[in-house]
C-alpha cells in the first residue's frame, strides 16, 4: 500500500469517527461541544473539516470559535427586518458580556465559550466582539464603498477569528498576528467572491461600489447573473487583492514558525478557489465553482503531514 492510500484511508477513518460523533440520540440531551460540532459542520463544512485536524488541546476551543461566528454571521439571513437583526446581535453582545462576567446566558455556543475558552485559554473579547460589530454595522450599511472597506470587513469578520485560534494555541508573535490579519484578509475576500451568486438571488451587492464603477458594471447586471467582461475584471481586482494578501500571510508565516501552518490549514481552501477561479476566467457563476470539492479532506490531511 503506498502512502497516498494510507493517507486517504486515515482521512476516511477520520471522517467515520467524525460521522459517530455527530450521531446523538434523539432522547439524549445534546451537549454544548456536540452542538458547537455540528453547527459548525453545516454551516461551516470546510472551517469544520480544517478544525477537526487542529490538536486535540485547542479543537474544542476553535469549534466554539467557529460556532459564535457561524451565529452571528447567520443573523442576517434569518432576519427579514433589520432592527430585528439588531436585536439578535444584541443579545450575542449581552451574551458575551454575560460569559465575561462569569455570568453567561442559557446557550449551548456561550456555554462552551464559558466552560472551554475563558477558563483554559483566557482569550481577548474584543476579537469576539468584533465579529458582532463588523455584522452589526452591515446590517445598517450593507454597501461597501470602496475595497479599503470591504478588506476592513475581512479583517473583523476573518483576521478575528484567526487572531483567537492563535491565542488558544498560546501563540504570541508580531508576525503570526500579522500573518492572521493577511490571511484572514484573502480568506474573507474569497469568501465573499464566492457568495455573490447567492447574494445576487436575494438582490444584495456585497461587491465595493468603487470597483464597480471603474468597471462600468451595474449591480442590477449582477443580479441577473451576467457574466460580462467588465465584471470579470471586478472579480479579478478583487482576487488579485485576495492573492497579494495570501502572498504575504504565507511569507510571514514562514517567519513565525512551523506550528502555525495547523491553524492556517484552510489555505488550501483558499488556494484552491483562487485556482478555479482562474480556470473558468473569473466567472464566480461557473458551474464548476458551486461544486463541493470531494478530495478536500484528503489534500487537508496531506497539507498538515507534509507542510
Amino acid at each position: 500500500m503506498n502512502k497516498l492510500s494510507i493517507i486517504e484511508k486515515n482521512v476516511r477513518t477520520q471522517l467515520r469517527c467524525m460521522i459517530r460523533m455527530n450521531t446523538t440520540s434523539t432522547k439524549q440531551k445534546q451537549t454544548p461541544a456536540e452542538y458547537c460540532l455540528q453547527l459548525v459542520r453545516k454551516s461551516d463544512y470546510e472551517n469544520f473539516l480544517c478544525t477537526l485536524l487542529l490538536p486535540h488541546s485547542i479543537k474544542s476551543a476553535a469549534f466554539a470559535i467557529r460556532a459564535f461566528n457561524v451565529e452571528v454571521a447567520q443573523v442576517e439571513d434569518q432576519v427579514s427586518d433589520n432592527r430585528i437583526g439588531a436585536m439578535r446581535l444584541q443579545f450575542w453582545t449581552d451574551a458575551l458580556n454575560g460569559i465575561y462576567n462569569a455570568n453567561p446566558p442559557k446557550s449551548p455556543v456561550a456555554d462552551l465559550s464559558y466552560l472551554q475558552i475563558l477558563q483554559r485559554h483566557k482569550l481577548s473579547k474584543r476579537y469576539f466582539k468584533r465579529l458582532i460589530d463588523a455584522r452589526l454595522s452591515k446590517l445598517s450599511s450593507s454597501i461597501f464603498v470602496d475595497l479599503e472597506s470591504l478588506e476592513k470587513y475581512c479583517d473583523y469578520t476573518t483576521s478575528s477569528i484567526y487572531y483567537l485560534l492563535l491565542e488558544a494555541q498560546g501563540t504570541a508573535s508580531v508576525n503570526a498576528d500579522h500573518a492572521a490579519s493577511h490571511f484572514g484578509k484573502a480568506h474573507g475576500l474569497v469568501t465573499l467572491i464566492r457568495s455573490v451568486p447567492y447574494n445576487a438571488r436575494k438582490r444584495v451587492m456585497i461587491l465595493p461600489q468603487d470597483v464597480l464603477l471603474k468597471h462600468s458594471v451595474s449591480s442590477e447586471s449582477i443580479f441577473q447573473g451576467q457574466s460580462s467582461a467588465g465584471f470579470k475584471d471586478v472579480i479579478l481586482e478583487i482576487a488579485s487583492c485576495a492573492k497579494q494578501h495570501l502572498k504575504m500571510a504565507t511569507s510571514l508565516r514562514k517567519t513565525a514558525g512551523k506550528d502555525l501552518n495547523v491553524i492556517f490549514l484552510s489555505t488550501v481552501c483558499v488556494e484552491n478557489y483562487l485556482e478555479n477561479l482562474e480556470k473558468v476566467d473569473f466567472d464566480v457563476f461557473h458551474p464548476t465553482l458551486q461544486r463541493r470539492n470531494g478530495i478536500l479532506p484528503l489534500q487537508l490531511l496531506w497539507r498538515k503531514i507534509w507542510s
